[in-house]
């Protein structure tokens, strides 16, 4: 052998396992679209195959997750949100808890309509033209109130300083009564005094005003009212004088039927239970 110009060389070949870099994780992203779209399938197959409660619960969350919209086409046809809405085949939308609704314009409408429908059926009592300076109508914030106070120079609705109310003008308030009946609102009762002491030490303003708010209400309940619209009887004494300037105006002796609104009677509903402090003053005791 010569000078080993004839020897071949030695070539080294490198190779790489895998896949080349075209494919990259391309696949994964295909697979995990392809899971989606089964896991949507069967839960589609899944809703069908429900109730129709389950259903309209399924579109009310689709159409709102928050839980507080008004609601619309839910996800599945023919679904309707489990939320009412102002929609008239569906409903009044509910009361929220963190939001304070005042009246439609529609219960004010109706109330207004009542205040004008009692003005007109006591017109029509004889009473009514001895008595026309103590009745008095207003609207507010709660409802309708209806005022019947008492006269400077004589007495006009009851005897003086007592409960018993006077006959000849017990008309009035049976009249209001008949009216009130036919509506679905609740009602509260207000009884008030003057400042004037009463010139008994066993029966004060409080007794006094209370007995009044009382009386009124058992005439009423027997003169059309429905038993179930009285919400609440109150007795205020003379708290609340409705001749500021004057306690002593025999015009703060009243009676007040004050009708409420249905989005006020809510502040009415509950008693406020609070915590229960005799186990633990006994058990710190």
């Amino acid at each position: 052998m010569s000078d080993g110009s004839d020897q071949r060389p030695i070539i080294i070949k490198k190779v790489r396992k895998g896949h080349g870099g075209h494919h990259g994780g391309a696949w994964k992203v295909a697979f995990a679209d392809f899971m989606t779209a089964m896991m949507a399938f069967f839960l589609v197959m899944w809703a069908i195959s429900q109730s129709d409660e389950v259903k309209q619960a399924i579109g009310g969350y689709f159409r709102d997750p928050s839980g507080y919209g008004q609601g619309g086409a839910g996800v599945l046809k023919g679904s309707q949100s489990v939320i009412p809405t102002e929609s008239p085949d569906i409903g009044p939308t509910p009361k929220r808890n963190d939001e304070s609704k005042g009246p439609s314009a529609k219960e004010k409408n109706l109330l207004s309509a009542a205040a004008k429908s009692i003005l007109e059926e006591i017109k029509k009592q004889e009473a009514f033209q001895r008595l026309k300076k103590n009745v008095k109508m207003q609207m507010t914030s709660q409802g309708l109130r209806i005022i019947l106070n008492e006269g400077a120079n004589s007495p006009a609705f009851f005897e003086p300083g007592s409960a018993k109310l006077l006959q000849k003008s017990a008309v009035i308030l049976m009249t209001i009564a008949h009216e009130l009946g036919q509506l679905e609102n609740s009602i509260v009762v207000e009884g008030h005094t003057d400042a004037g002491f009463t010139g008994r030490n066993d029966y004060s303003n409080w007794e006094l005003s209370t007995d009044r708010a009382n009386s009124a209400r058992q005439l009423m309940e027997v003169s059309g009212l429905n038993h179930d619209q009285i919400h609440e009887v109150r007795g205020y004494a003379d708290r609340f004088p409705m001749i500021e300037h004057n306690p002593n105006d025999a015009r703060n002796r009243r009676v007040s039927l004050l009708v409420l609104y249905k989005s006020a009677e809510s502040s009415y509903d509950k008693l406020e239970v609070g915590q229960d402090l005799m186990n633990e003053i006994e058990a710190s005791g």
